[in-house]
This record gives C-alpha cells, sequence and structure tokens, in this order.
C-alpha cells in the first residue's frame, strides 16, 4: 500500500479514535514524554541557552528518532502502518478533550458557579483563574480553543500530512515541549528560548491553515478575513494571533486584553476590536468551529498528502520515460 495512503487511512481513523474516545485518563503517551523531558530538565538545566537547546534536541530528537525506528520496523505490513499512524494521531490529536473541557467551564458558568468555573480553567490554559471574573474566563476558553484548534488538531495533521508518524510525534514533542519550558518566566526565559523559537517555526503552518478554515467554517467569513488581516500581527504570538483574529472575525466577539499569568499582568492588543464582548454561550459556537475545522483540517492533509504522492510519481514515471528514450 502507497504511503499516501497509509496516512489517508491511519489519519481518519486515528481521528475518529479521538472522537470516541478522547484522551485517556492515566497512561498518555504525551503525559509520558512530559515525565521523560522533566526528567532530562532535572538533569541539564542551566540558565543558558545552548543548555536549553540540547535539551530541545534530546527530546525532540528522541521523539522524532524513535517514530522513525518504528516507522521503519512496519514498513513491510500495510496493515501495520495503518495501524500505527492511527495510534499516533490518536495520540497526538486532542480536538475531543480540548472541546469538553472548554465545555465543562461554560457549563460552570451557565449555573452561576465561577469558583468551579476557575477550577477547570487551568485544565485549558495557564492563566491566573482567581484574576478573572465570569466574562474573562469565557474570554480565556474561546482564545484557548482557537489556539488549541491549531496546536492540538491542525497543526499535527499537517505535520502528519507532510512526515508520517515522525511528522505527528515530532510536532507533538515540540509543542509539548513549548508548553512545558518554553515560556517567559524567570526559570525558562533563557533555557526554553529553543523550544519555543522550534514551536514557532513548527506550527507557522498549522496555523494558517486553521485560520483558512475558520474563514471557511465560521459563520462570518468576511469579518473573519478582515480580522485576521488588521489584527493578526499586533498579537505577540505569531501562530496564536492568526488563529485567534480569525476565530475572532468568525464569532463576532473581541478577544485579547489584560491578561494574567502566575501573577504578572500582560495587555494585549484587542482583535476584531468592532466585535461585542464573548458572551458564555460563544464557548459552545467556539467548540463547535474548532470541531468542524478540525474535520476541514483531516480532509485538507489527507488530499493534500494524495496529491503531494500522485505528483511525486508522476515526477519518477516522467524520469524513467525519459531516461528511457535516451
Amino acid at each position: 500500500m502507497r504511503a499516501d495512503r497509509i496516512f489517508a487511512y491511519g489519519a481518519t481513523a486515528g481521528l475518529i479514535g479521538d472522537l470516541v474516545l478522547g484522551d485517556p485518563r492515566r497512561g498518555h503517551p504525551v503525559a509520558a514524554f512530559g515525565r521523560a523531558a522533566g526528567a532530562v530538565e532535572s538533569l541539564l538545566w542551566r540558565d543558558h541557552r545552548g543548555w536549553g537547546a540540547v535539551h530541545t534536541l534530546v527530546c525532540a530528537g528522541g521523539a522524532a528518532g524513535a517514530a522513525v525506528l518504528a516507522s521503519r520496523a512496519v514498513r513491510r505490513s500495510p496493515a501495520a502502518a495503518v495501524a500505527l499512524t492511527a495510534a499516533a494521531t490518536w495520540a497526538v490529536v486532542g480536538g475531543t478533550s480540548l472541546g469538553r473541557e472548554a465545555r465543562a467551564v461554560g457549563s460552570a458558568l451557565e449555573a452561576g458557579d465561577v469558583e468551579v468555573a476557575r477550577e477547570r480553567l487551568p485544565h485549558l490554559c495557564g492563566r491566573d483563574p482567581q484574576a478573572l471574573d465570569a466574562q474573562q474566563i469565557a474570554r480565556a476558553v474561546v482564545e484557548s480553543v482557537a489556539e488549541n484548534t491549531s496546536d492540538a488538531v491542525v497543526g499535527a495533521l499537517v505535520w502528519g500530512a507532510l512526515g508520517g508518524v515522525p511528522g505527528l510525534v515530532a510536532f507533538r514533542a515540540v509543542n509539548t515541549l513549548d508548553a512545558m519550558v518554553g515560556h517567559r518566566s524567570a526559570r525558562y526565559l533563557r533555557y526554553g528560548w529553543a523550544s519555543a523559537r522550534l514551536d514557532d517555526v513548527a506550527g507557522w503552518p498549522g496555523a494558517r491553515l486553521t485560520a483558512a478554515l475558520a474563514v471557511v467554517a465560521g459563520g462570518d467569513p468576511r469579518g473573519a478575513v478582515r480580522a485576521w488581516r488588521t489584527d493578526a500581527a499586533k498579537h505577540p504570538s505569531p501562530n496564536a494571533g492568526p488563529v485567534e483574529a480569525a476565530f475572532a472575525g468568525a464569532l463576532g466577539v473581541r478577544l485579547g486584553g489584560t491578561l494574567s499569568y502566575a501573577g504578572r499582568v500582560e495587555h494585549r492588543p484587542v482583535l476584531n476590536a468592532a466585535g461585542r464582548p464573548v458572551g458564555v454561550p460563544d464557548i459552545e459556537r467556539a467548540a463547535r468551529l474548532s470541531r468542524r475545522v478540525g474535520a476541514l483540517a483531516l480532509a485538507a492533509a489527507v488530499g493534500g498528502r494524495l496529491v503531494l504522492g500522485a505528483l511525486r510519481r508522476g515526477a519518477r514515471g516522467g524520469t524513467r520515460t525519459g531516461k528511457g528514450h535516451a
């Protein structure tokens, strides 16, 4: 079986697995990688960019290398290759858990229980929930749904289409390292620099595809395009900017503003200033938009991989024909 078909069948099965099963509560492969990366950090940490780069190379490179070995081990068995691709896709994609956690916060807010919503919010993002009121919590959830649609679904599928199982695993490893050490705290400002920059590079194509699909799948295509074009560059993150701006425009809401991370306050530009303030019902709307974007991303990734495979076969066929006539 051709590699493009293996990816098509495996990625589709893996995304269905995520839809049906979600993430396991115990023994998740990404959590195991996080523990291993934490152990490496405890050995290597220095307040130095070079040591942080070594940490990134060891962890992300080790995960990618293991995926390469696993792919080679099953290359003679199409069924095993499809199963490996499905398992890897299910392990690295987290769209169902993202929607579940967002809805849990939304349900608490609908019931008027802000304290429960504050307790659930850290499952989605690293903001200080005690500094947020109900409306700010709802805005934080919508922003997290937008950003994690790119990080936890679309970006992984893009790199899976480009690199198969190693691409899937490497992207999730890089994204996990960024979440662990890539933030601007005193401990990780230098040590996490390499992980943060590598995540910016790895996330670039998935973020743009996520924004484009939000335009297609959202309720206001013109608003999404307008917000993306005018506001994305204002965001401090080169990848969260396009995604959050497009979601804001598609949903007709305002995102951005004052944020608090572990006592550190940030004042971010407003995205889609013409929109209304985020309300609790917008959490469900954002979760549904995320689901539609994920489904479209699968179609785009599979279609792109099939087209790429056809072009490569055509190029090889042309080369052989040319040599025959010579």
